[in-house]
């Protein structure tokens, strides 16, 4: 099926999440050197002019870098403001407040991960998921936290002790609303878990609140060009018993410190644009073409329920080998097709090495 022929949108995985941050090479060192996400898609200064509607309604200047890990998984773009400084939030942000609260990359061994992560940070101890999976929790420089846990999702193995990105957990309002919206719109449409209670395995960040905590997940394969690189990705909800949540990113903007969306990778954007207005969740931002150079494609933010922010970028061009000036137009190529593994290692060659 080629792109001119689709007719229904496709989600290849989770693209990346967004990150607010201070420092922008600082903070891609510290994902580089700890969780192996060395290969820049991406490294631009430019103006956001299209986010209007959460940054004050003024373009902004920006400095972004989309990192990769050639195992598999998502990406990181840490995203800093040249024109402003970045905000923290003006309270305490706790477990279960509005928005995304961790990041989830995948490990193919935890305990080497915890071994090689507690050289240089203060990380958690190993914990057991309600699935019976092992994880544990750290934070990056910026107080982010972060969660790694077992997967058996990978492109290759060898290259570090972790994949990239396999998920986010993300605090709701009410969790039967949002499984409709991760399952109609994005595609979870398989509960694995669905518990109530005050968790062991999240001693490290909570208080001791009562939680309803839903694991999504997807019944079938991904597929599209990167499918294969991104793998298997789930979407944690989480709904605070015990006291009234606030929103992450309340009285702040788009871009501010911490996590800032979440990101799908996609074709069919109007197929897309038709389904979410439909279903009462129309783009709030919608792009158009794009080339930044590097990349090229559209991209469109949605908000979940509770106002997180879900991007979609449909990419039409993506560098291969940059060295060699070897761009490929996925516009020319069947929308379903993954891209041979060949290809996608042949990216690796931009990797940066520490």
């Amino acid at each position: 099926m080629s792109r001119a022929r689709l007719t229904d949108y496709i989600i290849s995985g989770i693209q990346q999440v967004g990150i607010g941050n201070t420092s922008v090479y600082d903070t891609w060192e510290w994902y580089r050197k700890n969780l192996g996400m060395d290969l820049p898609v991406f490294d631009e200064a430019a103006e956001a002019e299209l986010m209007l509607p959460y940054t004050a309604g003024k373009p902004r200047s920006r400095h972004a870098i989309l990192a990769l890990n050639m195992m598999g998984g998502g990406g990181a773009e840490i995203w800093q403001y040249t024109s402003r400084e970045g905000q923290a939030p003006d309270f305490e942000v706790k477990a279960g407040d509005l928005g995304i609260y961790i990041t989830k990359f995948k490990s193919p061994d935890i305990t080497a991960s915890h071994t090689k992560l507690s050289a240089n940070n203060e990380v958690s101890e190993i914990y057991t998921a309600p699935d019976g999976r092992k994880h544990f929790y750290l934070r990056d420089p910026d107080g982010n936290l972060i969660e790694l846990i077992e997967s058996e999702s990978w492109f290759r193995k060898g290259l570090s002790h972790s994949g990239g990105v396999c998920g986010a957990v993300i605090g709701v309002t009410d969790i039967a609303t949002s499984i409709d919206f991760y399952k109609n719109i994005l595609g979870y449409d398989v509960v694995s878990y669905d518990q109530t209670a005050v968790f062991d395995d999240y001693k490290y960040f909570s208080d001791g609140a009562k939680f309803r905590r839903v694991l999504l997940q997807h019944s079938k394969p991904k597929t599209g060009a990167f499918s294969k690189l991104f793998g298997a990705t789930e979407i944690e909800l989480i709904h605070v018993l015990d006291r009234t949540p606030r929103k992450i990113f309340e009285n702040r903007m788009w871009g501010d410190l911490g996590y800032i969306h979440l990101c799908f990778d996609i074709t069919g954007m109007s197929a897309l644009r038709g389904k979410c207005l439909s279903y009462g969740c129309p783009f709030t931002v919608d792009s158009g073409d794009f080339d930044m150079g590097e990349a090229a494609g559209q991209f469109a933010y949605i908000e979940d329920p509770d106002g997180t922010l879900i991007e979609f970028v449909e990419t039409h061009k993506v560098p291969i080998m940059k060295k060699l000036g070897w761009y490929l137009d996925l516009r020319k190529r069947p929308a379903e097709k993954a891209l041979p593994n060949w290809m996608i290692k042949a990216m690796g060659l931009s990797r940066v090495k520490d």
